[in-house]
């Protein structure tokens, strides 16, 4: 990619596109999701806020911030991978999660690992490990919630609850075999080499999970990530007057409207987040109007309030990317 090609990725024109088209995607979703709501029961829960949660869920999303930041600079380091400091770590996520990048913020971290030294596989291995870290703690809990509802909760759908207890050990089952396979299926035409990927990035996770002490970061962060995510989606119903449901469906609701993490997502998730996180956690028992004031304000916080330090960080990516002549050359 040229100097050139950099410069109009990160151009004002260029960003401030994108950001107008995730505000209508996101409005345009909430507008949605209202209008099934019933719009006056909306305006009746926005004008009585509880301040006081705000604060309290605008803390939650510092801590899954640094939590996704230090479990980033882990996956990026292991394996002999590349030291990032904690600056240039920092602005990646912020970037990443925000409204910047059309393609995911995946397509950005590929990128940026790239331009920190690593050669063009060893990065995507790496971006598809953060992804698949982000499942190994988020799946599993939620396997446990969906037990709990299922079991203590029968109001909510088995079809909820079902989906996540038999799909998630049976995928582990399956990944875990596969990798004993893994020279045989890369031999497979066409999905061979994709899946040849993810076994990659699966042994990485693995190897991770294994060696706790050295790198205990990586599982820490990305539990201090969701922690705090969840946490501030539950602060901002209390926002609302929405009583929250115990943690087993607030959960289990989270976790099947972030079906693909908002990272993965294009612009941020913006648009999808907000038409499915309401209606997943409608399907637990909150009331619909005061779950979408909650996923608005909750957007508020960990997708349009940080585009502010994603700016400020976007020099850092530029540096970043002009040292990449300067890379190890281990991994070129």
């Amino acid at each position: 990619m040229t100097r050139t090609r950099l410069t109009s990725v990160w151009s004002p024109d260029r960003l401030v596109a994108l950001v107008g088209i995730a505000a209508a995607l996101a409005t345009g979703a909430l507008l949605g999701v209202a209008w099934k709501a019933g719009f006056r029961g909306v305006l009746h829960d926005l004008i009585r806020p509880h301040w006081l949660w705000l604060g309290v869920a605008a803390a939650g999303e510092v801590v899954a911030y640094a939590g996704y930041t230090a479990a980033y600079r882990e996956v990026a380091r292991s394996d002999d991978g590349t030291e990032l400091a904690v600056p240039k770590a920092a602005a990646i996520v912020a970037a990443g999660f925000g409204v910047f990048v059309h393609g995911g913020g995946f397509a950005l971290d590929r990128e940026a690992l790239r331009r920190a030294g690593l050669s063009k596989d060893e990065a995507r291995r790496r971006v598809q490990a953060l992804g698949a870290l982000e499942y190994a703690v988020l799946a599993p809990a939620t396997l446990v919630a969906a037990t709990d509802v299922l079991v203590a909760h029968p109001s909510v759908s088995a079809s909820l609850t079902l989906p996540w207890i038999i799909g998630v050990p049976v995928g582990t089952l399956l990944a875990t075999a596969a990798l004993r396979h893994k020279e045989r299926i890369s031999r497979w035409r066409r999905i061979g080499k994709p899946l040849t990927r993810f076994l990659d990035a699966f042994q990485l996770v693995l190897g991770l999970l294994r060696r706790p002490r050295r790198h205990g970061l990586a599982l820490i962060g990305t539990l201090a990530y969701w922690s705090g995510d969840v946490f501030c989606i539950w602060a901002t119903l209390h926002a609302f007057s929405a009583q929250p449901p115990p943690l087993a469906p607030l959960l289990l609701g989270y976790s099947t409207g972030y079906a693909l993490t908002r990272r993965a997502l294009p612009l941020g998730g913006a648009g999808i987040v907000e038409a499915f996180l309401p209606l997943s956690l409608g399907w637990v028992g909150i009331a619909l109007a005061p779950a979408l004031l909650a996923v608005f304000t909750y957007r508020l916080l960990n997708l349009w309030l940080p585009i502010a330090p994603a700016l400020a960080g976007l020099p850092t990516l530029r540096d970043l990317k002009r040292g990449s002549s300067h890379a190890d050359p281990r991994h070129t």
